[in-house]
Protein backbone atom coordinates (compact mmCIF):
# COMPACT_ATOMS: atom_id res chain seq x y z
CA UNK A 1 0.00 0.00 0.00
CA UNK A 2 1.33 3.43 -0.92
CA UNK A 3 2.52 5.68 1.90
CA UNK A 4 0.31 8.51 0.66
CA UNK A 5 -2.80 6.33 1.01
CA UNK A 6 -1.72 5.21 4.51
CA UNK A 7 -1.26 8.88 5.46
CA UNK A 8 -4.76 9.64 4.15
CA UNK A 9 -6.17 6.82 6.32
CA UNK A 10 -4.57 8.34 9.40
CA UNK A 11 -5.65 11.88 8.53
CA UNK A 12 -9.18 10.70 7.82
CA UNK A 13 -9.42 8.84 11.11
CA UNK A 14 -8.18 11.76 13.23
CA UNK A 15 -10.36 14.23 11.39
CA UNK A 16 -13.47 12.14 12.06
CA UNK A 17 -12.37 11.57 15.66
CA UNK A 18 -11.86 15.29 16.40
CA UNK A 19 -15.19 16.17 14.81
CA UNK A 20 -16.94 13.53 16.94
CA UNK A 21 -15.29 14.75 20.15
CA UNK A 22 -16.09 18.38 19.26
CA UNK A 23 -19.76 17.54 18.77
CA UNK A 24 -19.90 15.68 22.10
CA UNK A 25 -18.27 18.61 23.93
CA UNK A 26 -20.59 21.13 22.30
CA UNK A 27 -23.59 19.11 23.46
CA UNK A 28 -22.09 18.80 26.97
CA UNK A 29 -21.39 22.52 27.42
CA UNK A 30 -24.68 23.55 25.85
CA UNK A 31 -26.59 21.52 28.43
CA UNK A 32 -24.30 22.43 31.35
CA UNK A 33 -25.65 25.47 33.23
CA UNK A 34 -22.51 25.67 35.39
CA UNK A 35 -20.56 27.13 32.47
CA UNK A 36 -22.40 30.30 31.42
CA UNK A 37 -19.55 32.28 29.86
CA UNK A 38 -19.37 31.44 26.10
CA UNK A 39 -15.66 32.29 25.98
CA UNK A 40 -14.97 29.99 28.91
CA UNK A 41 -16.92 27.23 27.18
CA UNK A 42 -14.71 27.54 24.10
CA UNK A 43 -11.50 27.55 26.16
CA UNK A 44 -12.59 24.53 28.21
CA UNK A 45 -13.73 22.71 25.09
CA UNK A 46 -10.37 23.26 23.37
CA UNK A 47 -8.45 22.16 26.47
CA UNK A 48 -10.52 19.05 26.85
CA UNK A 49 -10.30 18.17 23.15
CA UNK A 50 -6.51 18.42 23.25
CA UNK A 51 -5.74 16.95 26.66
CA UNK A 52 -8.67 14.89 27.83
CA UNK A 53 -9.49 13.21 24.51
CA UNK A 54 -6.68 13.78 22.01
CA UNK A 55 -3.47 13.16 24.01
CA UNK A 56 -4.33 9.71 25.48
CA UNK A 57 -5.93 8.71 22.19
CA UNK A 58 -2.84 9.57 20.12
CA UNK A 59 -0.48 7.84 22.56
CA UNK A 60 -2.64 4.70 22.70
CA UNK A 61 -3.28 4.69 18.95
CA UNK A 62 0.38 4.67 17.96
CA UNK A 63 1.48 2.35 20.74
CA UNK A 64 -1.08 -0.15 19.48
CA UNK A 65 -0.17 0.57 15.86
CA UNK A 66 3.62 0.28 16.06
CA UNK A 67 4.17 -2.06 19.03
CA UNK A 68 1.11 -4.07 20.04
CA UNK A 69 0.04 -5.23 16.57
CA UNK A 70 3.41 -6.36 15.09
CA UNK A 71 4.99 -7.71 18.29
CA UNK A 72 2.05 -9.40 19.96
CA UNK A 73 -1.19 -9.59 17.94
CA UNK A 74 0.48 -10.50 14.65
CA UNK A 75 2.59 -13.09 16.47
CA UNK A 76 -0.63 -14.58 17.90
CA UNK A 77 0.31 -13.74 21.50
CA UNK A 78 -3.27 -12.88 22.30
CA UNK A 79 -3.12 -12.96 26.11
CA UNK A 80 -0.08 -10.67 26.20
CA UNK A 81 -1.76 -8.45 23.62
CA UNK A 82 -4.77 -7.93 25.90
CA UNK A 83 -2.59 -7.30 28.96
CA UNK A 84 -0.36 -4.79 27.18
CA UNK A 85 -3.37 -3.14 25.55
CA UNK A 86 -4.82 -2.32 28.99
CA UNK A 87 -1.44 -1.23 30.36
CA UNK A 88 -0.70 0.99 27.36
CA UNK A 89 -4.12 2.65 27.52
CA UNK A 90 -3.90 3.17 31.29
CA UNK A 91 -0.37 4.56 30.95
CA UNK A 92 -1.45 6.96 28.20
CA UNK A 93 -4.41 8.09 30.32
CA UNK A 94 -2.20 8.66 33.36
CA UNK A 95 0.29 10.72 31.34
CA UNK A 96 -2.52 12.82 29.86
CA UNK A 97 -4.11 13.38 33.28
CA UNK A 98 -0.82 14.44 34.88
CA UNK A 99 -0.12 16.88 32.04
CA UNK A 100 -3.64 18.27 32.25
CA UNK A 101 -3.87 18.42 36.03
CA UNK A 102 -0.43 19.50 37.17
CA UNK A 103 1.35 21.09 34.19
CA UNK A 104 -1.40 22.95 32.38
CA UNK A 105 -3.75 23.97 35.16
CA UNK A 106 -4.70 23.15 38.71
CA UNK A 107 -8.39 23.78 38.10
CA UNK A 108 -11.04 21.66 36.44
CA UNK A 109 -11.04 18.59 34.29
CA UNK A 110 -14.30 18.57 32.40
CA UNK A 111 -15.68 20.47 35.42
CA UNK A 112 -15.72 17.23 37.39
CA UNK A 113 -13.31 18.28 40.17
CA UNK A 114 -14.72 21.56 41.40
CA UNK A 115 -13.49 22.73 44.78
CA UNK A 116 -11.20 19.71 45.11
CA UNK A 117 -14.02 17.55 46.51
CA UNK A 118 -13.52 13.85 46.18
CA UNK A 119 -10.31 14.57 44.29
CA UNK A 120 -8.91 11.09 44.35
CA UNK A 121 -12.09 9.34 43.31
CA UNK A 122 -12.68 11.94 40.60
CA UNK A 123 -9.11 11.53 39.32
CA UNK A 124 -9.59 7.78 39.23
CA UNK A 125 -12.83 8.15 37.28
CA UNK A 126 -11.24 10.57 34.83
CA UNK A 127 -8.28 8.23 34.25
CA UNK A 128 -10.65 5.30 33.76
CA UNK A 129 -12.64 7.25 31.17
CA UNK A 130 -9.45 8.26 29.35
CA UNK A 131 -8.25 4.65 29.50
CA UNK A 132 -11.50 3.55 27.87
CA UNK A 133 -11.11 6.24 25.20
CA UNK A 134 -7.52 5.09 24.63
CA UNK A 135 -8.68 1.49 24.26
CA UNK A 136 -11.28 2.49 21.68
CA UNK A 137 -8.67 4.42 19.67
CA UNK A 138 -6.21 1.55 20.10
CA UNK A 139 -8.73 -0.90 18.68
CA UNK A 140 -9.23 1.48 15.75
CA UNK A 141 -5.45 1.47 15.27
CA UNK A 142 -5.44 -2.34 15.21
CA UNK A 143 -8.21 -2.32 12.61
CA UNK A 144 -6.33 0.14 10.39
CA UNK A 145 -3.01 -1.63 10.82
CA UNK A 146 -4.68 -4.99 10.21
CA UNK A 147 -6.27 -3.69 7.02
CA UNK A 148 -2.96 -2.30 5.76
CA UNK A 149 -1.16 -5.56 6.60
CA UNK A 150 -3.89 -7.63 4.95
CA UNK A 151 -3.78 -5.46 1.84
CA UNK A 152 0.03 -5.67 1.64
CA UNK A 153 -0.08 -9.46 2.05
CA UNK A 154 -2.59 -9.70 -0.80
CA UNK A 155 -0.30 -7.60 -2.99
CA UNK A 156 2.69 -9.71 -1.98
CA UNK A 157 0.86 -12.94 -2.80
CA UNK A 158 -0.29 -11.49 -6.10
CA UNK A 159 3.26 -10.47 -6.92
CA UNK A 160 4.56 -13.88 -5.89
CA UNK A 161 1.90 -15.58 -7.99
CA UNK A 162 2.82 -13.37 -10.93
CA UNK A 163 6.44 -14.45 -10.67
CA UNK A 164 5.54 -18.04 -9.86
CA UNK A 165 5.17 -19.27 -13.42
CA UNK A 166 8.44 -17.69 -14.50
CA UNK A 167 10.18 -19.11 -11.44
CA UNK A 168 8.75 -22.60 -11.87
CA UNK A 169 9.71 -22.70 -15.53
CA UNK A 170 13.21 -21.49 -14.75
CA UNK A 171 13.62 -24.04 -11.97
CA UNK A 172 12.30 -26.92 -14.06
CA UNK A 173 14.46 -25.92 -17.01
CA UNK A 174 17.46 -25.57 -14.72
CA UNK A 175 17.01 -28.80 -12.79
CA UNK A 176 15.52 -30.96 -15.52
CA UNK A 177 17.94 -29.72 -18.14
CA UNK A 178 17.97 -32.14 -21.09
CA UNK A 179 21.76 -32.47 -20.88
CA UNK A 180 21.57 -33.39 -17.20
CA UNK A 181 18.85 -35.93 -17.85
CA UNK A 182 20.67 -37.32 -20.86
CA UNK A 183 24.00 -37.68 -19.02
CA UNK A 184 22.36 -39.09 -15.88
CA UNK A 185 20.35 -41.68 -17.78
CA UNK A 186 23.43 -42.66 -19.80
CA UNK A 187 25.47 -43.05 -16.62
CA UNK A 188 22.72 -45.15 -15.03
CA UNK A 189 22.50 -47.23 -18.21
CA UNK A 190 26.24 -47.88 -18.11
CA UNK A 191 26.02 -48.71 -14.42
CA UNK A 192 23.32 -51.34 -14.98
CA UNK A 193 25.85 -53.83 -16.35
CA UNK A 194 28.23 -53.27 -13.43
CA UNK A 195 25.85 -52.94 -10.50
CA UNK A 196 22.13 -53.29 -11.24
CA UNK A 197 21.12 -52.62 -7.63
CA UNK A 198 23.10 -49.38 -7.52
CA UNK A 199 21.75 -48.35 -10.92
CA UNK A 200 18.20 -48.96 -9.69
CA UNK A 201 18.91 -46.82 -6.63
CA UNK A 202 20.11 -43.93 -8.82
CA UNK A 203 17.09 -44.31 -11.08
CA UNK A 204 14.82 -44.02 -8.04
CA UNK A 205 16.71 -40.90 -6.97
CA UNK A 206 16.15 -39.36 -10.39
CA UNK A 207 12.46 -40.24 -10.20
CA UNK A 208 12.20 -38.68 -6.72
CA UNK A 209 13.90 -35.50 -7.94
CA UNK A 210 11.45 -35.14 -10.84
CA UNK A 211 8.50 -35.81 -8.54
CA UNK A 212 9.74 -33.27 -6.00
CA UNK A 213 10.19 -30.51 -8.57
CA UNK A 214 6.87 -31.11 -10.28
CA UNK A 215 4.70 -31.52 -7.17
CA UNK A 216 6.37 -30.53 -3.88
CA UNK A 217 7.42 -27.08 -5.11
CA UNK A 218 3.78 -26.00 -5.49
CA UNK A 219 3.42 -25.58 -1.72
CA UNK A 220 4.42 -22.30 -0.06
CA UNK A 221 6.29 -24.13 2.71
CA UNK A 222 7.67 -27.65 3.03
CA UNK A 223 9.51 -29.48 5.79
CA UNK A 224 13.23 -28.81 5.84
CA UNK A 225 14.02 -32.52 5.80
CA UNK A 226 12.37 -32.83 2.37
CA UNK A 227 14.56 -30.06 0.96
CA UNK A 228 17.66 -31.73 2.42
CA UNK A 229 16.65 -35.12 1.03
CA UNK A 230 16.26 -33.51 -2.39
CA UNK A 231 19.73 -31.93 -2.13
CA UNK A 232 21.27 -35.26 -1.12
CA UNK A 233 19.73 -37.04 -4.12
CA UNK A 234 20.72 -34.25 -6.48
CA UNK A 235 24.34 -34.37 -5.28
CA UNK A 236 24.35 -38.18 -5.53
CA UNK A 237 23.29 -38.01 -9.18
CA UNK A 238 25.92 -35.39 -9.92
CA UNK A 239 28.63 -37.54 -8.34
CA UNK A 240 27.95 -40.37 -10.84
CA UNK A 241 29.77 -38.28 -13.41
CA UNK A 242 33.12 -38.45 -11.61
CA UNK A 243 35.30 -41.10 -9.99
CA UNK A 244 36.55 -38.56 -7.46
CA UNK A 245 34.98 -39.65 -4.17
CA UNK A 246 35.89 -36.34 -2.51
CA UNK A 247 34.54 -34.17 -5.30
CA UNK A 248 31.68 -32.84 -3.14
CA UNK A 249 31.51 -32.11 0.57
CA UNK A 250 27.98 -31.95 2.00
CA UNK A 251 27.12 -31.64 5.68
CA UNK A 252 24.14 -30.64 7.83
CA UNK A 253 24.76 -29.28 11.32
CA UNK A 254 21.94 -28.92 13.82
CA UNK A 255 18.58 -30.48 14.56
CA UNK A 256 16.30 -30.66 11.50
CA UNK A 257 13.14 -31.44 13.48
CA UNK A 258 9.93 -30.08 11.96
CA UNK A 259 11.34 -26.81 10.69
CA UNK A 260 9.78 -25.30 7.57
CA UNK A 261 11.32 -23.72 4.51
CA UNK A 262 10.18 -22.38 1.15
CA UNK A 263 10.77 -25.10 -1.48
CA UNK A 264 13.95 -25.00 -3.55
CA UNK A 265 15.52 -22.01 -1.81
CA UNK A 266 18.96 -23.62 -1.51
CA UNK A 267 19.13 -25.82 -4.60
CA UNK A 268 19.62 -23.02 -7.21
CA UNK A 269 22.91 -22.04 -5.55
CA UNK A 270 24.03 -25.68 -5.38
CA UNK A 271 23.00 -26.28 -8.99
CA UNK A 272 24.97 -23.20 -10.10
CA UNK A 273 27.99 -24.48 -8.18
CA UNK A 274 27.97 -27.71 -10.20
CA UNK A 275 27.56 -25.84 -13.48
CA UNK A 276 30.55 -23.62 -12.80
CA UNK A 277 32.94 -26.23 -11.40
CA UNK A 278 35.06 -27.41 -14.31
CA UNK A 279 37.69 -29.67 -12.79
CA UNK A 280 36.07 -32.78 -11.31
CA UNK A 281 39.41 -34.10 -10.07
CA UNK A 282 39.81 -31.44 -7.38
CA UNK A 283 39.36 -32.41 -3.73
CA UNK A 284 36.26 -30.76 -2.26
CA UNK A 285 35.69 -28.81 -5.44
CA UNK A 286 32.21 -28.10 -4.09
CA UNK A 287 31.46 -27.62 -0.39
CA UNK A 288 27.86 -27.34 0.81
CA UNK A 289 27.11 -26.78 4.50
CA UNK A 290 23.70 -26.25 6.07
CA UNK A 291 23.61 -24.92 9.63
CA UNK A 292 20.32 -25.19 11.51
CA UNK A 293 19.70 -22.88 14.46
CA UNK A 294 16.64 -22.23 16.61
CA UNK A 295 15.50 -19.18 14.66
CA UNK A 296 17.43 -19.33 11.38
CA UNK A 297 18.75 -21.73 8.74
CA UNK A 298 22.03 -20.96 6.98
CA UNK A 299 23.47 -22.24 3.69
CA UNK A 300 27.15 -21.87 2.88
CA UNK A 301 27.95 -23.04 -0.64
CA UNK A 302 31.44 -22.73 -2.14
CA UNK A 303 32.82 -23.99 -5.41
CA UNK A 304 36.22 -23.84 -7.07
CA UNK A 305 36.30 -22.80 -10.71
CA UNK A 306 38.71 -21.98 -13.47
CA UNK A 307 38.53 -18.27 -14.25
CA UNK A 308 40.10 -18.62 -17.71
CA UNK A 309 37.62 -17.53 -20.42
CA UNK A 310 38.40 -20.60 -22.52
CA UNK A 311 36.88 -22.93 -19.93
CA UNK A 312 33.92 -20.83 -18.81
CA UNK A 313 30.53 -22.50 -18.95
CA UNK A 314 28.08 -21.04 -21.45
CA UNK A 315 25.14 -22.27 -19.40
CA UNK A 316 25.06 -19.97 -16.39
CA UNK A 317 22.31 -21.84 -14.59
CA UNK A 318 19.50 -20.08 -12.76
CA UNK A 319 20.32 -16.36 -12.73
CA UNK A 320 21.22 -14.67 -9.47
CA UNK A 321 18.81 -11.83 -10.22
CA UNK A 322 15.87 -14.22 -10.46
CA UNK A 323 16.99 -15.98 -7.26
CA UNK A 324 17.22 -12.64 -5.43
CA UNK A 325 13.74 -11.64 -6.61
CA UNK A 326 12.26 -14.87 -5.31
CA UNK A 327 14.01 -14.49 -1.94
CA UNK A 328 12.76 -10.90 -1.64
CA UNK A 329 9.22 -12.00 -2.41
CA UNK A 330 9.25 -14.90 0.06
CA UNK A 331 11.34 -13.55 2.92
CA UNK A 332 11.24 -9.79 2.27
CA UNK A 333 13.80 -8.18 4.60
CA UNK A 334 14.07 -11.21 6.87
CA UNK A 335 16.95 -12.89 5.05
CA UNK A 336 20.59 -12.11 4.30
CA UNK A 337 22.43 -13.09 1.13
CA UNK A 338 26.16 -12.58 0.69
CA UNK A 339 27.96 -13.55 -2.52
CA UNK A 340 31.75 -13.40 -2.83
CA UNK A 341 33.85 -14.21 -5.87
CA UNK A 342 37.63 -14.48 -6.14
CA UNK A 343 39.82 -15.75 -8.97
CA UNK A 344 39.23 -19.39 -8.06
CA UNK A 345 36.43 -19.51 -5.48
CA UNK A 346 32.76 -18.59 -5.59
CA UNK A 347 31.00 -18.40 -2.23
CA UNK A 348 27.35 -17.97 -1.26
CA UNK A 349 26.17 -17.36 2.31
CA UNK A 350 22.39 -17.34 2.73
CA UNK A 351 20.50 -17.07 6.02
CA UNK A 352 16.71 -17.37 6.17
CA UNK A 353 14.29 -17.43 9.11
CA UNK A 354 13.00 -20.77 10.32
CA UNK A 355 9.49 -21.18 8.93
Amino acid sequence: MKKSFIALLHIGFWTCYIILIAIMLLVYYRDNPAVSDPQLRVVNALKNIFLFAFVPSVISFYLFYFILFPKYLQQEKFFLAVVYAILMSAGAALVAYIVHRYLIESGHVMDMDEGGKNGRSTAFRVIMVMTFIGLICGIAALVIKGFITWFNEIKLKASLKEKNYEMEMALIKSQLDPHLLFNTINNIDALILKDAVKASDYLNKLSDIMRFILYETKAEKIFLHKEIEFIEKYIALQKIRTANLNYVHFAVTGVIGHKLIAPMVFIPFIENAFKHTNNKKLENAIAVDIFIYDETIQLVCENKFDSRPSVQQTDSGLGNELIRKRLNLIYAEKHTLEVHKTNELYSVNLTIPNG
